[in-house]
């Protein structure tokens, strides 16, 4: 197990525990860094268990004992204690500022790479490379993702469209064949409108990837689900961390397609960059 992974692993897995094991669970979920000074007999006592129950719970999630797990723990403390959660205080300079909002957002970046499933990106890649139309749907903030992955898998010689308005998105979603793919991208896999164009998709026989929280309509919806778990602060003014998670997502699978049409686009590229080129101002001589 992904020693960063570990205590998000704990929650998912929480509810398949016994009801004693999920006591110990519960404890060293709030009480990670002091777990590691402690005992097997300090945790069962602190987690009113048996010293067995403690074992069990280590076992539950393939460790061999305590100690292996309190080496995992402590590997996971060091690893993510540079890139927490913040909150901004009235007393934070802009440097303070600048390090809290990006040190978050790596920290919130490299679990989403961890918890990605290759499989399903594989699948993902895979249907986009061979689909006859791709269509991107998103709203709000997953909006302007959408509009970026149009333009980047354009450039792949697909034929691709963004659609962030919900009756465009119907009509697109009706319009679709068997041989065509749709990307949803939501942060929350909750929003309605966002839904019912999947839902329409489907029926028209669309692959439909989602990029959207496990457990959520959406991602359970997709025939290809992507999770994109992030823990947003709701007081923060904008989903920075969930929207820069999707770009890279949408990266991914763009460089994978990219990598399987590599012989189709190297020319197709080159005349790109040429005419590129074009458009800029010269670099000043030295």
């Amino acid at each position: 197990m992904d020693a960063q992974n570990l205590i998000s692993k704990i929650k998912e897995r929480r509810e398949l525990l016994r009801k004693s094991e999920r006591k110990v669970a519960d404890f060293v979920i709030d009480n990670a860094a002091s777990v590691l000074g402690m005992r097997i007999v300090d945790v069962a006592a602190r987690a009113d268990v048996s010293e067995p129950t403690v074992v069990r719970f280590c076992r539950a999630l393939e460790f061999d004992g305590f100690q292996s797990f309190k080496l995992q723990l402590a590997q996971h403390l060091g690893a993510s204690s540079s890139y927490s959660q913040f909150s901004v205080d009235d007393s934070d300079t802009i440097t303070d500022l600048n390090h809290k909002v990006f040190d978050s957002t790596i920290g919130s970046l490299i679990t989403v790479r961890d918890e990605l499933d290759p499989v399903a990106l594989e699948r993902a890649i895979a249907a986009i490379n061979q689909a006859n139309r791709v269509e991107f749907y998103g709203f709000g903030a997953s909006g302007s993702v959408a509009s970026d992955a149009q333009h980047k898998f354009f450039r792949l010689q697909l034929s691709s469209s963004a659609y962030t308005d919900p009756h465009i998105q119907h009509m697109s979603a009706i319009s679709l064949s068997p041989k065509d793919v749709v990307v949803a991208i939501s942060q929350s896999g909750r929003t309605k409108a966002l839904i019912q164009s999947v839902e329409l998709a489907l029926e028209a026989g669309a692959t439909v990837v989602g990029l959207a929280p496990q457990d959520t309509p959406l991602s359970k919806l997709s025939t290809i689900p992507i999770y994109v778990n992030m823990e947003e602060d709701l007081q923060v003014f904008t989903p920075v961390s969930s929207r820069i998670a999707h770009l890279l997502v949408i990266d991914v699978l763009a460089m994978g397609v990219a990598r399987l049409r590599k012989d189709l686009l190297k020319d197709y590229l080159k005349r790109i960059n040429k005419s590129l080129r074009a458009l800029r101002t010269q670099k000043p001589s030295e």
